[in-house]
């Protein structure tokens, strides 16, 4: 048997330096999306799990503006406490651009310290009385860690799955829904319906979430080596496909959470009890699970980009009936069908970015960088809305704002598809 050496391949004498230059560039042949199997599926679990701590908090946060407009913040008007929640909202979208690229450097170590900041800062909570204490702990640090929590959670998933991945990332979203369900229905019940007062009452909801969210710490995991990246993909901004989606969801979530401020403070002003008011979040959230669910496995078939569109459009449509709706039985109702086409919007966002994605090591930049744009759409929504109430002293102008927001949003989703190949008529 011969000895000699083997040598390294010769250069290729026909290609020029800038060939080399631009293959050694090309993202490396990665192995496929198993798209199912007991990590991938263990990681959805964990996401979820995310998702019921974190965004079903949020979502929760109508009741927790109902209540504070009734005691510890009477004195302010109903656009400075929104200020709160849409400040929370814009937070946990916007510090995506950090929790993201965070994510593909280090994996599932930036979940750690995070959900530990985020139970402590749920405790904090039940022992603010100031306006600026809210502002400071509900609004700046409960949002700002939900970010570092909700993108890892997503670009886990994500990577372990692709001809499914609009449908296993509604699943993981749809853990938000759930959370939606039973938060605002607890928080309500015991701050309207027993004498707990509100620091046990928060705390209750502390002691709720921390074991799910060290349960997803354990779970949620990449399937991809990390790797060291910027905390921006530059190629993204020359990408017109990009533009156009932030700009349609700056739109759609300019309006889309609207309702979820403040339908409970408006089936008030319809004389609606305030427990049961504030029961109509849980109501919009049960809807959700299945306008985040069915909404998902429907895109992997007939487009994510077509339901998307039809998520933001449909929305539109019904934030602006919300103001007809005047009696108990009329605003469950319009409750349940503004959770159903609504919740196709947040986990529809998420997979679209991931269309824009060359190398699946990035799809946590590249979702943190979309949504943290996107985000200042849910910043100035609910505030603007606020003021149109304190204005007008009624929610006609609000809900007609809200759903204008959305439609516009839904038909920049489908000027999207005029840029792509497969073209206005294509399943994309």
């Amino acid at each position: 048997m011969s000895t000699e050496p083997q040598l390294p391949a010769e250069r290729d004498p026909s290609m020029s330096g800038a060939e080399e230059q631009k293959i050694s560039l090309e993202p490396p042949e990665l192995p496929s999306a198993p798209d199912g199997g007991l990590r991938a599926w263990l990681a959805a679990a964990g996401g979820a799990s995310v998702f019921f701590c974190c965004l079903g908090v949020a979502n929760s946060f109508g009741t927790f503006e109902e209540y504070y407009l009734r005691n510890q913040l009477e004195d302010y008007s109903p656009d400075a406490v929104a200020w709160i929640g849409s400040l929370s909202l814009f937070l946990q979208f916007f510090s995506g651009v950090i929790g993201g690229p965070l994510f593909d450097r280090y994996g599932a170590k930036t979940l750690r310290p995070a959900a530990v900041i985020y139970v402590f800062a749920i405790m904090m909570l039940s022992l603010c009385t100031q306006y600026w204490h809210f502002m400071l702990v509900q609004g700046v640090l409960m949002g700002i860690m939900m970010g570092f929590l909700q993108f890892p959670a997503l670009a886990a998933v994500a990577q372990y799955f692709d001809k499914k991945r609009a449908a296993a990332i509604g699943i993981v979203v749809s853990g938000s829904s759930i959370g939606g369900i039973i938060t605002p229905i607890a928080v309500s019940r015991m701050l309207n319906g027993s004498d707990l007062g509100f620091g046990w009452s928060v705390r209750i909801i502390g002691f709720l979430v921390t074991p799910l969210i060290f349960f997803a710490c354990v779970v949620v995991t990449p399937r991809l080596p990390s790797r060291k990246s910027s905390f921006f993909i530059m190629t993204a901004f020359k990408d017109l496909k990009f533009h156009l989606l932030y700009i349609a969801l700056f739109f759609m979530f300019g309006g889309v959470f609207v309702p979820l401020f403040f339908i409970p403070t408006y089936a008030v002003s319809r004389g609606m009890d305030a427990a049961l008011a504030g029961y109509l979040l849980a109501v919009v959230n049960a809807a959700s699970t299945f306008g985040r669910i069915i909404p998902g496995v429907l895109a992997d078939k007939y487009g994510r980009l077509n339901i998307l569109a039809l998520g933001g459009i449909s929305s539109g449509i019904v934030a602006f009936c919300m103001n007809s709706a005047t009696t108990n039985a009329a605003l469950i109702v319009y409750a349940i069908v503004f959770g159903l086409v609504s919740g196709t919007v947040v986990s529809g966002a998420s997979v679209a970015f991931s269309m824009c994605v060359k190398d699946a090591r990035d799809l946590g930049t590249m979702i943190g960088m979309g949504m943290s744009i996107s985000a200042v759409g849910g910043l100035i929504g609910p505030p603007i809305n606020g003021a149109l109430v304190k204005a007008y002293g009624g929610f006609f102008e609000a809900s007609m704002f809200s759903g204008a927001m959305c439609v516009v949003g839904g038909f920049v989703a489908v000027a999207i598809k005029l840029v792509l190949p497969e073209g206005i008529l294509g399943r994309t």
